[in-house]
């Protein structure tokens, strides 16, 4: 048909430049997805979506051109067009509203120049609240028309003049809120921090949720597994989703914390904070398959947990945050199983693990080589009889070298100790200031008394140097 070779055709660039492209259907329904957010985020993941998978490429471009027009940013229905008329040149949307874009850009204009004229204002006539609200205001019209450093720089303008407790939370939420749109995870983390530190008991429920997955979200964007996993997992799940639904939803939640976990915690750790934990639990009820793949994981079924993610790895391609952290998560994810079930055996054939964990007609004997070389798998192959063989250490060798290394240390210290009693004894010490509140040594005076910095010797008045380590 004419309209799937448009499909391809709009496909080939991504395809040929080793882009992520999901040829098979998602399991996801596009219409109940998307109610799950508000905001910006919409268009977002409409135009990700869009842009990533075949089957459900023109449905989302046509949502994205719909969505575009409900905002005055024109550059954003301006790159859902330009996808539109390449993917689906004969549908309606394909047609570019001239008319509408030339309103749009006038309206903006003219709204800018209201905006900066009342805030020039404000601060002539020096009303700092006046000023403040000009600020946001003229912040929160950049982020709609899409000029985002812009706003960032009106909204980092509000902290000046901020009175209230209130004011630094809303201030810190935009420059957050930017700082993902802008994929700059180190701002965001460091203004969901502010929020942290100053919020009140009325507001701490729903900020608290709001601040543990923005914190999350911008963990996994640098790539800190192990630390988003946790700010995931406090998340509070009596809180409305409506309080961030700009960013993410329930679903996405359980996913991202699921996924993190499962790639980052030992079997007691996904047990008591992921499985046991209530609030999760009420994530996870949204997302019943990454609750099983963790049971199955703790269970031993390893070989069935990896077949859940497999399954489900369409969609988790399809979401803004996850795509590029899913080839490394799903790796970390198939090592942990991979060594699980190894360590309750000395030797395994390879024939087995290819059961368990290969693909048909594959072997797994290339990744098992990759394993041993980083370190994550100690053991090693008998190529002749195709054996994974596991490497014991030798305890009376592990206590030995424990042994010298302790001896090593305990040379150092006492050397250093030496030289520090020599230097001083030679007059060659550098005395510092006194210290308030310096313990005192029977028969010393507080002024004749001094410490080193290392706490081992005392300096007195008359030079006299005594040993206290």
């Amino acid at each position: 048909m004419a309209a799937s070779d448009s499909v391809l055709a709009f496909f080939a660039p991504a395809t040929s430049h080793g882009g992520v492209v999901v040829r098979g259907q998602p399991k996801l329904d596009l219409d109940l997805y998307i109610q799950n957010y508000t905001g910006r985020t919409r268009f977002d993941r409409l135009i990700f979506i869009g842009k990533t998978c075949v089957p459900l490429c023109v449905d989302a471009l046509k949502a994205a051109i719909v969505e575009s027009k409900k905002a005055p940013d024109v550059s954003r229905y301006r790159e859902s067009w330009d996808c539109i008329r390449i993917a689906a040149p004969e549908e309606p949307e394909a047609q570019r509203d001239d008319a509408w874009i030339e309103k749009t850009e006038i309206g903006n204009r003219l709204e800018t120049a209201r905006l900066e004229t009342e805030l020039k204002g404000y601060k002539n006539n020096l009303i700092k609240e006046s000023i403040r609200m000009g600020n946001e205001d003229l912040g929160k019209h950049l982020e709609s028309v899409g000029k985002l450093q812009e706003a960032y720089d009106a909204y980092a303008r509000m902290r000046q003049d901020v009175s209230t407790t209130k004011h630094i939370i809303d201030c810190s939420m935009h420059l957050a809120n930017v700082s993902l749109q802008r994929r700059d995870w180190q701002m965001a983390l460091t203004n969901v921090g502010k929020i942290s530190v100053v919020q009140n008991s009325e507001e701490e429920k729903p900020m608290q949720a709001y601040t543990k997955i923005v914190s999350g979200i911008s963990l996994l964007g640098i790539g800190h597994y192990g630390d988003a996993a946790q700010s995931f997992l406090q998340a509070d799940a009596n809180v409305p989703p409506a309080e961030y639904a700009n960013i993410a939803s329930p679903n996405d939640v359980a996913v991202y914390g699921g996924l993190t976990a499962l790639a980052t915690m030992d079997r007691q750790g996904l047990q008591q904070r992921v499985l046991e934990n209530p609030d999760f639990r009420a994530f996870l009820e949204h997302e019943p398959h990454i609750r099983k793949a963790i049971s199955l994981f703790n269970n031993g079924r390893y070989s069935s947990c990896l077949s859940i993610l497999e399954s489900a790895r369409p969609d988790y391609l399809l979401d803004i945050y996850l795509q590029k952290h899913i080839p490394t998560i799903y790796s970390k994810i198939r090592s942990k199983c991979i060594v699980q079930y190894f360590v309750p055996f000395s030797c395994v054939t390879i024939s087995s693990l290819d059961a368990a964990f290969a693909k048909p007609g594959e072997s797994i004997e290339p990744e098992l080589v990759n394993m041993i070389r980083e370190g994550s798998l100690k053991a090693r192959i008998d190529g002749k009889d195709k054996l994974l063989v596991a490497v014991r250490p030798d305890p009376r060798a592990a206590m030995q070298q424990e042994a010298l290394e302790v001896a090593r240390k305990y040379e150092h210290n006492a050397k250093e100790r030496l030289r520090r009693i020599s230097l001083v004894a030679a007059g060659l010490e550098v005395v510092g200031a006194k210290k308030p509140g310096a313990d005192h040594v029977p028969g010393l005076s507080t002024d004749e008394l001094w410490y080193d910095e290392n706490r081992c010797l005392v300096q007195t008045g008359g030079g006299a140097v005594e040993s206290q380590g």
